[in-house]
């Protein structure tokens, strides 16, 4: 049984935010709404002597809004909680920056993403670095810091002498899935009142944070391609079949879809490798941000994804991939040096569900299996890329047995349960 905790944990991105503040004048902290961000906000506050505005207070933001000079004075440190709530205040940073530029000044939280806003708002651009805050990783929730992305790249042989065997059955990884990391989220008992918490953020995610960035009349069909493209999770992203199952001309989908990543409900991965020689698939991947958001659209509990008809079976590996692909894009936001993630598929139909590249060249390729054991078949994507690169590779099969074991040159099988094993 997955245990619950409500203690605070420190975020693995807060000692990040602070090296990053050492040079860079303005830092946003963008990620979904009830992530953490202003827990995370109010640590780093305390930490660098900042005053601290928060924009989600109606009467803050009012006045804001209306001096918003005021609230960034010369030379002081302030963190901003919720800056598109009130944009004007990124003019008073900028004026101040004009003056003179202060590595560490500001700080600020967004719950949508700042490449979303208006361009009159957007007026940091190039002068700001993006950190994102994603929802709790495995390690986070079970209080130790996870490495798995950093030792792959270090020495993955060491990864694999170290890892004892797995402990994790497929009720433990559907339980996993299905809470996710939403901190309000997993801190509630499984069942009715963490669904009606789920029910709850997906609507006044819609209702509220969408419509603050862009006019929608119809909220009913924003909700029902949401639902559509949650079927389509690890999935090569067919906005067209999302979009005719919603009664959405296809221009409107792609507003829709655009509203949905800005507001960090789900994220397109886009693909990777388009200049190898082989014959690359353009298109995105779609994914759900919070495997316990798409487990909660989707209607599936653990005991569903336990079945084992085909249907369950299928909703089962697709949900395993997302929740996988957000753990290791969590542990690649807390490397400085990654250049680039993304997924890759030819037009032969050999894929790796996620590529990881190092500013060095080095590339770590994955893919999720919900099967116990390996077979021939699962590496074939792994060993595609590695014969169209000409730079230091590993390769990666996650699945869900037991032991973790070198299948050929640089090309390993591990079970899922290493990405946050202590």
């Amino acid at each position: 049984m997955l245990k619950r905790s409500a203690k605070i944990r420190t975020r693995r991105v807060e000692a990040l935010a602070l090296d990053y503040m050492r040079d860079d004048p303005v830092l946003l902290l963008e990620g979904p709404r009830s992530v953490g961000k202003s827990t995370l906000l109010g640590e780093i506050a305390k930490a660098i002597d900042a005053a601290l505005v928060d924009l989600d207070s109606p009467e803050v933001r009012s006045v804001v809004e209306s001096d918003p000079a005021s609230y960034v004075p010369p030379g002081q440190k302030v963190c901003v909680d919720e800056y598109q709530k009130a944009p004007v205040i990124l003019d008073a940073i900028k004026s101040e920056l004009n003056r003179k530029t202060i590595p560490g000044q500001y700080v600020l939280t967004g719950s949508a993403r700042y490449d979303s806003l208006p361009p009159a708002a957007q007026a940091l651009t190039g002068r700001l670095t993006t950190l994102p805050v994603y929802p709790l990783s495995q390690g986070e929730i079970d209080n130790h810091e996870e490495r798995f992305v950093e030792q792959l790249f270090d020495d993955p042989r060491a990864l694999i002498d170290g890892y004892p065997s797995s402990t994790t059955d497929r009720n433990g990884y559907a339980e996993r899935i299905v809470a996710g990391g939403m901190p309000l989220a997993f801190t509630r008992p499984a069942g009715t009142s963490r669904n009606r918490w789920f029910d709850n953020y997906v609507r006044l995610t819609l209702q509220r944070d969408v419509r603050e960035l862009s006019s929608v009349h119809q909220n009913d069909q924003l909700e029902r391609l949401l639902l559509r493209l949650a079927g389509q999770t690890a999935q090569i992203l067919n906005l067209q079949s999302a979009a005719s199952d919603s009664d959405l001309a296809r221009p409107t989908a792609e507003r829709y879809l655009n509203l949905l990543e800005a507001v960090f409900l789900v994220f397109r991965l886009p693909a990777w490798g388009k200049t190898l020689r082989a014959r690359v698939s353009k298109k995105p991947k779609l994914h759900v941000l919070d495997s316990g958001v798409a487990a909660r659209l989707l209607k599936l509990t653990p005991e569903k994804l336990n079945r084992k008809d085909p249907t369950s079976m299928a909703h089962f590996g697709h949900l395993l991939e997302t929740f996988a692909v957000g753990e290791l894009l969590k542990q690649a936001s807390w490397i400085p040096d990654v250049a680039a993630t993304g997924h890759w598929r030819t037009r032969d139909q050999d894929e790796v569900d996620l590529v990881i590249e190092h500013d060095d060249g080095t590339v770590l390729g994955f893919e999720i299996k919900a099967a116990r054991r390996v077979t021939a078949g699962d590496t074939r994507g792994l060993l595609k890329l590695r014969g169209a690169l000409d730079r230091p590779f590993v390769g990666v099969v996650l699945y869900t047995g037991e032991k973790a074991y070198e299948l050929d040159d640089n090309l390993y099988a591990i079970p899922v349960d290493a990405l946050w094993s202590s």
